[in-house]
This record gives structure tokens, C-alpha cells and sequence, in this order.
């Protein structure tokens, strides 16, 4: 299973990583960061690829996608 890792309080809310998600299952939060975004989170974990696209996209580097073990 993948899972993407978001630094919140680094993103700035520019939205790439959501404009290229080859999934649509990004989007912006609600909720603001201590910097005054709001930042990006998935809507289904499930759902992810792992593509990478969105840290690839991310100019600020915040994203991570990891693959976890199965159990």
C-alpha cells in the first residue's frame, strides 16, 4: 500500500500537486496551516497509485510517498 506523506505547515497551497494527480483525489483543506494556507491532503489513500507525480510536481518539496510493507 501506498501512502503520501504532507510537511502541512510547509505547503503553501499552490494546488500542482492536485491539478496532476492522475487520480483527482487531492484536494485543498479547509483548514489552514501557521502560514495562512490552505493545504493539500487526499481525500482516498486507497485510491492512490503511487505515481509520485505530486512530489514531482511540488516546488516547496513537502510531499512524500512511501510504500508501506504488507502485514
Amino acid at each position: 500500500m501506498t501512502r503520501v506523506i504532507f510537511n502541512e505547515e510547509r505547503c503553501k497551497g499552490c494546488g500542482l500537486c492536485i491539478q496532476f494527480c492522475p487520480k483527482s483525489i487531492m484536494y485543498l483543506s479547509e483548514q489552514r496551516n501557521r502560514l495562512g494556507y490552505n493545504y493539500a491532503i487526499i481525500d482516498d489513500m486507497a485510491g492512490c497509485t503511487g505515481c509520485a507525480i505530486c512530489a514531482l510536481m511540488c516546488p516547496e518539496v513537502i510531499i512524500e510517498v512511501v510504500e508501506e510493507a504488507a502485514v
